[in-house]
């Protein structure tokens, strides 16, 4: 076989997995939201890198669900939300779906919130910022035909880089940052066991299973692009977090050095700009406001694709708004209701971001041990169920994550429980 024998197979496969890639990339970067930044900021800069061993873990913990709503989605040609009105029935979907569209509207007030505190950083108010932000997102949804929309989300993606390179200009010592990450460290204090239960459930939020499978049906993608979509997942699951990585690197390399204490992702893509130079503080600031704008679409997307689902009403991005008007109906309920949330005169959203956390980790067990049921029926799933080992293993990441779920519910609702 010549070269370039051996290299046309290769190109086939290449542009077969970029006609593929989307959905896996897109779902696992906009968990890095702007309160997933703020969490990632505020490990670096309170516990330095000693949260860093934690990543790999993360990782692999995403891919597992990630890779089980990926396989639902290209089998069965169903959105999770479908699958789970025909095995649970109308009434408690009903009620699964009714806590996930109100913890979602909280996670877009909070998505609103970081537009506006992203854009304060460069002196613009929030009153013009928001409304611009939920503008461009209604937009492009309801204009745009799926193609389109996949295409500025991967782009939205590829700008997560920014804190790739923050963290490079804080100047990290690089030594320190590979021993951190494959030396396990623990602190049995109130601030560290919340900071790491909190990373942990937010990663794999409700949401994230419902977009995902919900977008590789709209997507149009089968069983025969299973394989491709599975790096699709790997590909996007890794990528999140080694941008998370470098968020806690950066803080971690500036403010814990210097003994800042923040509170909020606005605070540290502020506090960076004496310590680590104003680029750094730039692309912090940029990425945050990239961050918050994609959420902002993304969560009110998932919401629609959710609610028309459930009840067999007609959804996909690639509808007309006279074809589908209850889906972009909830889109267009979300996004007016998030931003002009931000515009009122409210002096904290801490409560209502508390409140959807909450319920996040009240739906995640429910929504984890029902994808297990799916994809272990084999007349569902046929020959692609879980195979013993990664079923052992999923099973034992299920059990993990309820543990550590029901710990932040816990302190969510009790804050002096684990003491001062």
């Amino acid at each position: 076989m010549t070269l370039s024998q051996r290299i046309k197979p290769l190109r086939v496969r290449l542009l077969m997995l970029l006609a593929v890639v989307g959905p896996g990339i897109i779902t696992a970067n906009v968990d890095n939201d702007a309160g997933g930044i703020t969490t990632y900021s505020v490990a670096g800069a309170h516990y330095g890198l000693g949260m860093l061993w934690m990543m790999p873990l993360v990782a692999l913990a995403l891919i597992i669900v990630q890779e089980m709503s990926a396989r639902l989605g290209v089998v069965t040609g169903k959105g999770l939300a479908d699958l789970i009105r025909e095995r649970l029935g109308v009434k408690l979907t009903a009620l699964i779906i009714g806590i996930l569209v109100f913890a979602n509207l909280a996670n877009t007030v909070s998505e609103f919130a970081g537009v506006a505190a992203s854009m304060e950083i460069f002196g613009v108010s929030k009153y013009i910022s928001v409304p611009i932000a939920g503008v461009i997102v209604w937009l492009l949804m309801v204009k745009a035909n799926y193609k389109t929309v996949e295409r500025v989300f991967l782009a939205a993606s590829a700008i997560y880089l920014a804190y790739v390179a923050s963290g490079i200009l804080a100047r990290p010592a690089w030594g320190e940052v590979a021993r951190a990450f494959v030396t396990p460290s623990f602190q049995f204090d109130a601030g560290y066991v919340t900071l790491f239960v909190t990373i942990i459930g937010t990663t794999i939020a409700p949401w994230m299973q419902f977009y995902q499978q919900s977008s590789i049906v709209d997507k149009g993608l089968k069983i025969s692009d299973y394989a491709y979509e599975r790096i699709d997942v790997v590909v996007g699951s890794i990528f999140a977090v080694v941008v998370a990585s470098f968020i806690t690197i950066a803080c971690a390399a500036t403010l814990h050095t210097s003994g800042a204490r923040i509170e909020t992702a606005k605070d540290a893509a502020l506090a960076l700009g004496p310590l680590a130079g104003k680029y750094a503080s730039t692309l912090f600031a940029l990425g945050l406001l990239n961050a918050s704008v994609f959420s902002a679409a993304i969560l009110p997307l998932s919401t629609a694709y959710v609610v028309c689902e459930a009840f067999g009403w007609e959804a996909g991005v690639d509808r007309r708004l006279q074809e589908a008007p209850i889906f972009f109906g909830v889109y267009t309920a979300l996004i007016v209701l998030g931003a002009g949330v931000i515009l009122l005169p409210i002096q904290s959203l801490v409560k209502t971001m508390m409140a959807s956390q909450t319920l996040n980790g009240v739906l995640l067990p429910v929504i984890l041990v029902v994808m297990l049921r799916l994809i272990n029926n084999r007349r569902l799933m046929g020959r692609w169920v879980n195979g013993r080992w990664f079923n052992l293993l999923a099973w034992m990441m299920v059990i993990l994550l309820i543990l550590l779920t029901v710990i932040l519910v816990l302190v969510s609702l009790f804050p002096g429980l684990l003491g001062h």
